[in-house]
């Protein structure tokens, strides 16, 4: 049976319990899944597995993967010791996410990459992490989210690099963004390159010039999609290389 939307896998965090007042469960931000299927495809959350069969019988149903944004990456997965602002860290969901993201490469199976997501694909190809812009970048923008501006304000400017592949998907150079981490990419992949960066120099954009579409952003397009074309635009690109795969 053809199918007529690609199916774009998506990985859910864990929630614990909280004062034994629920079980415990899997969580996603709704915002993702309707910007993907705004764009025409069809998303399939996926869970945190243990067992690598089971996670690798789910990839082999994708047409396209998401990294969306979360919790700190664990700097056990780089190579680093703990800083002391080091925030909430899920080891299982790391490694079910390198897992995901390093097959996504090899097979070069379209990937978005946002927020977490773009420190998680950085370092599944080998790159690192500053694990407290604050403490580690002093010089640099405040990047954490405010709890008095809604999650799509447009917190700061990006500079797109001209040619790149975000730069085509957004359809500018310039792009104002929403803002929303403490962490963020510090030592950059092999194979991989900036396509965008703050005004104080923080990585915004990475993408891999030799995949079809393996590409990560720092902001939340998600938030801003409903209202910003520019947004919306880059989620149907990703699509529509999914969508090639599904052809």
């Amino acid at each position: 049976m053809t199918r007529t939307a690609p199916v774009i896998g998506i990985t859910c965090f864990r929630d614990t319990p909280i004062l034994d007042t629920h079980p415990p469960r899997y969580g996603l931000n709704q915002r993702y899944v309707q910007a993907l299927e705004a764009a025409g495809a069809a998303p399939m959350l996926i869970p945190v597995l243990a067992h690598e069969p089971s996670l690798r019988a789910l990839y082999g149903r994708l047409d396209g993967l998401l990294l969306p944004g979360g919790i700190d990456v664990a700097p056990r997965s780089y190579g680093h010791q703990p800083h002391p602002r080091l925030g909430q860290v899920d080891e299982d969901l790391d490694r079910a996410e390198l897992a995901l993201t390093r097959w996504a490469l090899a097979d070069d199976l379209p990937l978005l990459a946002i927020c977490r997501g773009i420190q998680m694909l950085n370092v599944a190809a080998g790159g690192s992490l500053y694990q407290d812009i604050a403490a580690q970048l002093p010089q640099a923008l405040d990047h954490r989210t405010r709890p008095d501006e809604p999650r799509d304000y447009h917190a700061h400017t990006i500079r797109i690099v001209p040619g790149s592949r975000l730069a085509a998907a957004v359809g500018q150079e310039t792009m104002p963004v929403n803002t929303h981490h403490h962490q963020a990419v510090q030592d950059v992949a092999p194979g991989f390159v900036v396509s965008a960066v703050a005004p104080d120099g923080v990585v915004e954009g990475l993408e891999h010039p030799g995949r079809r579409f393996a590409l990560g952003v720092q902001f939340h397009p998600e938030e801003m999609q409903h209202n910003d074309p520019r947004a919306a635009a880059l989620f149907r690109a990703f699509v529509a290389a999914a969508r090639v795969t599904v052809e």
